[in-house]
């Protein structure tokens, strides 16, 4: 699911020129401390899971769950307060919300995304960076 967001994004997020990545290359920038050289970026990574109601029925168990996974902005704003990068973080963040928000990546899924929560990371060193969590609701189904 995780390649399938990064591919909306690249195609319904001007602003991100297709300057998006996955866990991998989110992992490998945190472990060398670094944030990314061109911005403005984005990284998807998968957030969790929780589960929801369960219905058991003879040989059967169904039960609701939601699937996180969160886009992480960076920008870069050369100014130490970050004071230039807010209105393209607001940009971003707004066109990532229209791109990802009532949108499926398959018809196997039983919802569609939702915006589930937004923060600030972090606002220091010329940068800012902000995480979007969308939740997408399916329905786990085991037949014994």
């Amino acid at each position: 699911m995780i390649d399938q967001v990064i591919a909306r994004l690249k195609d319904r997020a001007p602003g991100l020129a297709s300057r998006v990545e996955g866990a991998a290359a989110f992992s490998a920038m945190m472990q060398r401390g670094q944030l990314p050289q061109v911005t403005p970026a984005a990284h998807v990574i998968p957030v969790g899971l929780s589960g929801g109601p369960v219905d058991s029925a003879a040989n059967v168990f169904t039960q609701r769950m939601n699937e996180v996974i969160g886009v992480v902005l960076t920008v870069r704003s050369n100014d130490q307060a970050g004071a230039r990068g807010v209105e393209p973080i607001e940009q971003l963040k707004t066109e990532t919300i229209a791109a990802i928000a009532g949108w499926a990546p398959n018809d196997d899924i039983v919802g569609v995304f939702r915006l589930s929560s937004g923060r600030m990371l972090s606002v220091q060193g010329g940068a800012i960076v902000y995480q979007l969590d969308f939740a997408i609701e399916d329905q786990l189904r085991i037949t014994s």
